[in-house]
């Protein structure tokens, strides 16, 4: 079964639904069940890799590393690939590349890519302190952002009017949101962010029921923990449409509903981060 998850929501949360085929021909949208294949954990190796057993029905072994440059073109073909009508593959292959590259640059990102002989078949990404991300993003890629997506809304007159009405006052807003301060914990400085968004996550239509999906997702989840989060969080369409019954059997709680400014419904579901200790 394919992983994917639709651009960042409005209020900074991504929307992540499982891949999964309907009876009719159209596909629905990210994560659904899938587990390591043979059921065991992806092992270790050096270089920050790890290594998946062959798939008794493939017979290649599935690598996990971090996204590089040479990825982005991946990342960005599967995002139109599979959210076409999203507002942000709606700007374009130029605007997404940029937008992909500033995980590649974020200290608060965390990034992941799946090889099945010698070729990308899935990809993740996603951050571990969402507020330092998004003062990245407004600081070393903002400009550039801005530049591609005005670009493609002078070449699309209706897509900037929809920009217009929907979301350009809560893009600014949030852009120029100062970080709240809040009390450090006792005997620590400083605060920090300890939620961790899981923003994308999408597997290759030919890679798909081979458990990429799940290992993507449980390489983040060891990322969210040796960097102090406590909980991980995303956001899916609610109803039919959505992955809940599939967060739901694997201990996401369903946190709230909200509408998008196109009138969709999303759900935001969010689950404690398992370490070793729990």
């Amino acid at each position: 079964m394919p992983w994917v998850s639709s651009p960042a929501s409005p209020s900074g949360l991504p929307t992540v639904r499982p891949y999964l085929p309907r009876q009719d021909g159209p596909m629905r949208d990210p994560l659904d069940p899938d587990t390591v294949p043979g059921g065991d954990s992806p092992r270790a190796t050096s270089s920050g890799e790890e290594a998946v057993p062959p798939s008794p029905h493939s017979g290649e072994a599935v690598r996990y590393r971090p996204m590089a440059a040479d990825d982005l073109h991946f990342a960005v073909e599967q995002h139109l690939s599979h959210f076409p009508d999203g507002f942000f593959a709606r700007l374009g292959p130029r605007f997404l590349r940029e937008y992909y590259r500033a995980f590649l640059t974020s200290r608060a990102a965390r990034t992941a890519i799946a090889d099945a002989n010698g070729r990308q078949v899935g990809y993740l990404v996603g951050v571990t302190s969402p507020a330092t991300h998004r003062e990245h993003i407004v600081r070393e890629h903002g400009r550039a952002l801005v530049v591609r997506a005005v670009t493609a809304m002078l070449v699309r007159p209706s897509l900037a009017f929809c920009f217009l009405r929907t979301r350009a006052g809560l893009y600014a807003r949030k852009l120029l949101r100062r970080p709240r301060a809040s009390a450090p914990p006792s005997g620590q400085e400083g605060s920090r962010d300890t939620t961790a968004v899981l923003t994308h996550v999408a597997v290759a239509r030919t890679a798909q029921a081979r458990g990429i999906g799940s290992a993507l997702i449980e390489r983040f989840e060891r990322a969210a923990a040796a960097d102090g989060c406590d909980r991980l969080v995303l956001v899916t369409a609610s109803g039919d449409d959505g992955a809940g019954p599939y967060y739901r059997r694997r201990g996401w709680k369903a946190v709230g509903e909200r509408c998008t400014p196109d009138g969709l419904w999303l759900t935001t579901y969010e689950r404690p981060v398992e370490t070793a200790d729990s």
